[in-house]
């Protein structure tokens, strides 16, 4: 019985914060999955692609509903996406899983040193729900007008296809949705808002994760009886993330978030190297 319901309750846990932080909250996935539920980083990664590529597709649709998506830079990244997912989960096939593990536990402390970082000094981004819409578009290479309309060129889409190609390729690897790193993206490469940025990075998340799950699913490295259980906590987790965030989003919140990430690279990190 508890067997069974453990991947609904880590289910639930990534997606609550993912829905909450509006990025890093996928790297809980593979660790639960790992360590929680006894699988070997091979299987965790591809299953953690699909699970967040999912549970993110529920916070996508809510977001449209809320008109925050920036459409332009959403399928330009993603496009980029795409080319790097494949590649990321190919290689996470011919890497030692001792060094996959090594690597995630390591961006795993990048990640959470940033997210503590970012609470720290900037507590308004922390608080995504709460943050503004709209940024400014000085010095931007792409720039988002006040209405939401963008002004796209090609030095823009050479940018963000880049961004989406490198991101595509971490999150193949590591089975990592990549909000951490799209969310700082799109707000440094085109100015917008924290509020259209997070919006604007779950459908990203989402075509990324689903290009790499169909990779996997490919090669056969699912396992249906945890992944459906998996999901189905991580959209209730989802739903629920989207609807507290605006009530108790905060750097408060962030920087919790951020402590407990850094917490788990380094007991991953120093799992690896003792027990060789």
């Amino acid at each position: 019985m508890i067997a069974t319901l453990l991947p609904v309750v880590f289910g639930i846990v990534v997606g609550l914060s993912l829905g909450l932080t509006g990025g890093g909250g996928s790297i809980f996935a593979v660790p639960l999955l790992i360590y929680g539920i006894g699988m070997a980083p091979l299987q965790a990664v591809p299953m953690s692609l699909v699970a967040v590529a999912l549970t993110s597709l529920i916070g996508a649709v809510q977001t449209f509903r809320e008109r925050l998506l920036v459409w332009q830079p959403a399928v330009v990244f993603s496009l980029g996406g795409m080319i790097g997912a494949p590649a990321g989960v190919m290689c996470a096939r011919l890497v030692d899983e001792r060094w996959i593990i090594l690597g995630f536990a390591v961006l795993a402390v990048i990640v959470g040193a940033y997210m503590w970082c970012r609470a720290v000094k900037d507590p308004a981004a922390a608080g995504v729900v709460r943050a503004n819409v709209h940024g400014t578009d000085e010095g931007a290479v792409c720039k988002l007008t006040p209405d939401g309309n963008f002004r796209f060129g090609t030095p823009c889409a050479l940018i963000l296809t880049g961004a989406g190609i490198g991101t595509g390729i971490l999150s193949g690897l590591f089975g990592v949705g990549g909000g951490f790193l799209i969310v700082p993206m799109l707000i440094f490469i085109t100015r917008m808002g924290i509020h259209r940025a997070v919006a604007t990075s779950l459908v990203i998340i989402t075509v990324i994760g689903l290009t790499g799950a169909v990779t996997a699913l490919w090669h056969g490295d699912v396992m249906w009886g945890t992944l459906l259980p998996f999901v189905a906590g991580g959209a209730a987790g989802m739903i629920s993330g989207r609807y507290l965030a605006a009530r108790i989003a905060g750097d408060t919140l962030q920087e919790v978030f951020a402590s407990i990430i850094i917490l788990l690279g380094v007991g991953m990190l120093t799992h690896a190297v003792l027990f060789k």
